[in-house]
């Protein structure tokens, strides 16, 4: 079954989407969107609203943004994703808090670089979760923002929020 539920946050309303898990796990988060998103989810016939279900979620993402939390702790959906997008989505969850790679650093870190280093862009472009699965932390090798599925001026903003933009 499908659940769904609104979280109000600096970013405007997050849409949270996830699957019921068997046992004790509860809701797989299956996708993380902000408003206006490009390729983001929207709520299909059938699904279930549940905010019960994305209480821990919410909270988590709460003390994030109040600056309480650098590190989510929560039960992402397998088998989404290609093995590549897996691959690359792994990486992004590897880059620390307040800090940020390149688009060229994540191709090499898959196997990638050269020619990849667009195939990264597009996989990272694809990322279903935003802000728990770091994508804004990806910046140009110049330093520059680029490419924000949410838009530039979250991205600046989340990277605001953990610190990585001083000395910019």
């Amino acid at each position: 079954m499908t659940m769904y539920a609104t979280v109000d946050s600096p970013l405007g309303e997050l849409l949270l989407v996830g699957e019921e898990t068997p046992g004790a796990a509860g809701v797989a988060l299956v996708s993380l969107s902000v408003p206006g998103q490009k390729g983001g989810t929207v709520v299909r016939d059938g699904w279930v609203r549940a905010p019960e279900a994305f209480a821990g979620a919410a909270a988590q993402l709460r003390e994030y943004f109040e600056g309480r939390r650098t590190r989510f702790d929560l039960v992402y959906a397998q088998g989404r994703g290609t093995e590549f997008q897996r691959r690359v989505w792994a990486e992004l969850d590897a880059v620390p808090y307040g800090e940020t790679v390149s688009y060229g650093q994540i191709a090499a870190r898959v196997g990638a670089s050269g020619a990849g280093v667009r195939a990264v862009g597009t996989a990272i472009g694809r990322n279903p979760l935003l802000v728990v699965r770091p994508c804004h932390r990806v910046i140009g090798a110049d330093g520059a923002l680029r490419g924000y599925a949410g838009g530039l001026e979250r991205k600046e903003r989340l990277l605001g929020l953990e610190g990585a933009l001083a000395g910019r």
